[in-house]
């Protein structure tokens, strides 16, 4: 009796059992980086067996290359934020990933693939309809236009340019009411050559960009890619088109009433409300009325959490959990209205519509429309390419030349094309 009562002592004073540890790596700085903190400290307080602990590890890069350093050196997070050009990489890292649908159902969580949105979810699941990895920050490029200054030069404000002849009509209006440029644009690979391929529905690679094997090779070197690229070379000699930079730098150039519009993520939506000083409107990506069946349906961009292997399955159940309410409709809600990204589910898109934000924010479901008004085809779910940062690059560098007068469009893309196709052939004999 007497070992009876001081078993009952000890386990009275024995502190409660220990949360499950899950750390997140991402790559969220500033305000994205306090949202994803107040995510993860929320999901803590809903229960108390697991605690989640996101850590940033620097842009979208840095973060990918820490994490497969890592996994090496057997110091693996359990989730990492990957953006989306890395799909292929961590497809191709044997053993170093556990797919979201084998998570999902070891864990027993409720899961079904289809209540995401199509042109989200296709980016991470394979041809069979599997998802390897959790859509979480996803966005699709728009048209920001001012207002003020669209008045002033005679055009409608309460519509931004529909189709290119109409961007660059409006890019000489505004430089004649006094703009020093018409238009810019940030993500120069993403918006004016990823993007534009699915948007009029021309492949920017073959095998379904990708998709269909590691033996795709890039084709946005084609008549309608120079034509654009040479327009846009041509605008850039008198600052109707003025380039930026290689990320979202040319966003400055817009809040500060330099050019008159911007192409842009929908995710620069907070950054661009907080920082301009005038009223401003969102319209779709233009697009080149004689291409048949154009406008299509743009891409996403941005970033999904990837499970990493090698841990305990008490870890896999919180991240299965954590990973539910990431999901929900009130968090994925609430994280599309205040930063911009996507709704990634159905549910979510729905709950944002019926509490009115939509209608209070002019603009901010265009981006959502656009994505979703047309099934995507093999030209218009996505890029699923090797090397694909490394190629970004390349691009960049050939398109600078463009802007600077150094070399024709033609060359330029022919020589992106080539060289982006020396890395794919890289990455397919290290893959194979």
């Amino acid at each position: 009796m007497a070992l009876a009562v001081v078993v009952l002592l000890l386990a009275l004073v024995s502190p409660a059992a220990a949360e499950t540890d899950v750390t997140l790596w991402h790559a969220m700085g500033g305000a994205l980086g306090e949202k994803v903190k107040e995510i993860t400290d929320a999901f803590n307080k809903t229960q108390s067996e697991y605690k989640v602990t996101p850590v940033y590890k620097g842009n979208y890069t840095e973060t990918m290359t820490a994490a497969i350093a890592a996994f090496r050196a057997r110091q693996q997070p359990q989730i990492v934020q990957v953006f989306e050009v890395g799909t292929a990489t961590m497809m191709s890292a044997r053993g170093a990933i556990k797919p979201v649908h084998a998570l999902m159902a070891e864990a027993g969580e409720r899961f079904d693939p289809s209540a995401y949105l199509p042109a989200v979810a296709a980016y991470y699941t394979t041809a069979d309809g599997k998802m390897l990895s959790l859509p979480f920050n996803s966005s699709t490029p728009v048209l920001y236009y001012n207002k003020d200054a669209f008045r002033k030069a005679g055009l409608d404000p309460l519509k931004g340019p529909a189709t290119w002849p109409e961007v660059g009509d409006a890019g000489k209006k505004l430089q004649a009411a006094g703009l020093p440029c018409g238009f810019t644009t940030d993500w120069q690979s993403w918006i004016q050559l990823e993007n534009l391929s699915a948007w009029h529905n021309v492949p920017f690679a073959s095998k379904a960009n990708g998709f269909g094997g590691l033996d795709t090779e890039l084709r946005f070197n084609s008549p309608f890619h120079v034509k654009h690229v040479a327009q846009l070379g041509e605008w850039q000699k008198t600052k109707l088109f003025d380039y930026g930079g290689r990320r979202n730098e040319a966003t400055a150039k817009f809040t500060s009433g330099e050019c008159g519009m911007l192409m842009e993520s929908s995710a620069g939506y907070a950054g661009v409300k907080k920082t301009a000083k005038f009223e401003f409107g969102i319209g779709t990506l233009p697009y080149w009325p004689d291409t048949k069946g154009a406008p299509q349906n743009t891409i996403i961009g941005g970033a999904s959490l990837w499970v990493m292997s090698g841990h305990q399955p008490p870890a896999y159940k919180g991240v299965a959990k954590f990973f539910s309410y990431v999901s929900s409709p009130e968090v994925q809600a609430d994280w599309h209205q205040f930063t911009g990204y996507l709704p990634i589910t159905r549910a979510a898109y729905e709950l944002t519509r019926k509490q009115g934000f939509y209608e209070k924010n002019p603009g901010t479901e265009i981006s959502i429309l656009q994505m979703t008004g047309k099934t995507p085809t093999e030209n218009s779910k996505g890029l699923r390419l090797g090397n694909f940062a490394q190629i970004r690059d390349v691009i960049d560098e050939e398109l600078e030349a463009v802007w600077a007068g150094k070399t024709p469009a033609k060359d330029a893309l022919d020589a992106a094309v080539r060289r982006g196709n020396d890395l794919l052939r890289q990455f397919e004999r290290a893959n194979k």
